[in-house]
């Protein structure tokens, strides 16, 4: 399949979730979608409770391939993947929408970080088996 499908993984700040998302949509599914991730602001570096985790968790350095982007920088999107914004979620317009409801961890236990990561691993993986499947648009 080589018209992949682009998934951007959105939330308000681009330094957490949605990075995270980001990062694990390319460890699990780079054969299945192409992950981007944005928000509508940004911040001068990605969570570092987030980096420090993913890089325990699965050896990946998100400060190496990643860094907070606004949403008018991604490509042409097939999925819009929210992160869970208790506040108004970015709008970007694609084929297919879906609101994962994710807390934010930020400034939060390595616990909480820890559940929303495995939330992240779970649902991304479950995306890609969507997508594999064909029906999602």
């Amino acid at each position: 399949m080589n018209n992949k499908p682009k998934v951007a993984f959105i939330c308000v700040h681009n330094s957490c979730r949605s990075q995270m998302a980001e990062a694990l949509g390319k460890y699990f599914a780079s054969d299945v979608f192409e992950s981007y991730s944005a928000g509508t602001e940004t911040k001068p570096q990605i969570n570092q409770d987030a980096v420090r985790l993913m890089k325990k968790n699965y050896s990946i350095d998100m400060e190496k391939t990643q860094y907070s982007k606004l949403i008018n920088e991604l490509p042409k999107i097939d999925i819009t993947i929210k992160m869970g914004c208790n506040v108004i979620c970015p709008f970007l317009p694609s084929k297919y929408e879906e609101d994962w409801g994710l807390d934010d961890p930020t400034g939060k236990s390595d616990e909480e970080f820890e559940f929303v990561i495995a939330e992240i691993d779970k649902k991304v993986k479950e995306l890609a088996e969507k997508i594999k499947a064909g029906n999602l648009y």
